[in-house]
């Protein structure tokens, strides 16, 4: 295994800068997630970690080794890409052993390193067949496997499961999780998927313009983003945010008034407001709640525009004035709604967010949350 430590880092092709000044450190064994929207840096960034790009600026050490100048081969790095590149004419058990022999590895040990690998992915009984007989999901097997049996210190997996269907990509999802438990090495990751980011990594590093957002597990992340970006990109359905403005604040609290005249109460610390601040309110779409008969307090009254049934959920989507975009929100699968129908929604202090006109959260108390819901 081996930490993986960016000081500065910089990436720009002539006059467009692509990464700006990345500082980050990746520990031993870590599965670190670099996740962000197209032309994010993302992508440039795994590729720089792997040497596939040459850095224009700061220091990258991989096992505290600085690599700046070391060409991809000599990084103890193996890379995993989006598409498979497995040789066509060769069964399963030669691509594996290719690197290998190239690298002049006895046979003998050859033989038992696929092996090994191939028995991790479980795919021991598929050794003698050829890619095009293959299943999506078998052919990625096969390329981490050729990973797999060169030992790296790292690796690198770039967008790995975007060429797979939705019922198949779930299914890798947990393959990837036990082979980062069986094997306990280092592991970066790239996707643009934030379930995919959430419910594989120890740690997510969001990305926006090459430069890092915030890094946090994703429970950190979820209920503690930095800022407006952020809280956008981590959930899904994606959180809701309404213009507000501040009518009392302290660090207990602050209560905000919405476009309509409704007022909302924010367990946040909000010591920095002063009331006539202009700020956003977010609630994710879980959290909204059916507001009970007659409740004027923390809720809102909207008109329902269209409705998804997914079963054991059903998402309203709502007009409501003030809103960044339509609101949406998460109810039980068992309601029913129409298109124009009224509902009024409740939003429970403990799981309000606020931004303030700069776009930075003030910090929630979760600790709150947490004893109301016990």
């Amino acid at each position: 295994m081996a930490h993986v430590q960016l000081m500065k880092v910089q990436k720009a092709f002539g006059e467009i800068q692509i990464l700006r000044d990345i500082d980050l450190e990746i520990r031993d064994g870590e599965f670190m997630v670099f996740v962000g929207p197209s032309g994010s840096g993302k992508s440039t960034l795994l590729r720089s970690i792997a040497g596939l790009e040459d850095i224009t600026g700061g220091t990258l050490a991989i096992g505290g080794k600085i690599v700046n100048d070391v060409p991809p081969a000599e990084r103890g790095i193996a890379m995993v890409f989006q598409s498979y590149a497995l040789y066509p004419h060769m069964n399963l058990y030669d691509n594996m052993a290719f690197g290998l022999k190239i690298a002049k590895v006895g046979k003998d040990e050859i033989h038992r390193l696929v092996h090994q690998a191939a028995k991790i992915l479980n795919i021991e009984h598929l050794l003698d067949r050829k890619p095009k007989a293959l299943s999506g999901g078998q052919r990625q097997r096969v390329a981490i496997g050729r990973a797999i049996v060169r030992k790296p210190e790292v690796f690198l997996f770039d967008e790995p499961l975007s060429n797979l269907d939705a019922a198949l990509r779930v299914r890798m999802r947990y393959e990837f999780a036990k082979l980062h438990e069986d094997l306990k090495t280092t592991m970066i990751y790239v996707t643009h998927d934030q379930v995919e980011a959430m419910t594989l990594a120890d740690r997510i590093v969001v990305l926006a313009a090459g430069r890092i957002e915030q890094v946090g597990s994703p429970l950190e992340l979820y209920e503690h983003p930095d800022n407006l970006f952020v809280a956008g990109f981590i959930g899904s359905p994606k959180m809701n945010f309404l213009a507000a403005t501040v009518v009392s604040a302290d660090a207990g609290a602050a209560v905000v008034q919405l476009e309509t005249g409704a007022q909302i109460r924010c367990e946040v610390d909000a010591a920095g407001a002063r009331p006539g601040d202009k700020v956003t309110l977010g609630v994710r779409p879980e959290h909204f709640e059916a507001a009970a008969a007659g409740q004027s307090g923390n809720a809102i009254a909207t008109t329902v525009t269209f409705v998804e049934s997914l079963g054991s959920t059903t998402h309203a989507y709502c007009d409501y004035p003030g809103a960044a975009e339509t609101l949406v929100c998460e109810l039980d699968g068992a309601t029913r709604l129409r298109n124009g129908a009224a509902l009024a929604l409740s939003i429970p202090a403990a799981r309000a967010y606020l931004f303030d006109a700069g776009g930075h959260a003030f910090r929630r108390h979760v600790a709150d949350a947490r004893q109301e819901a016990a």
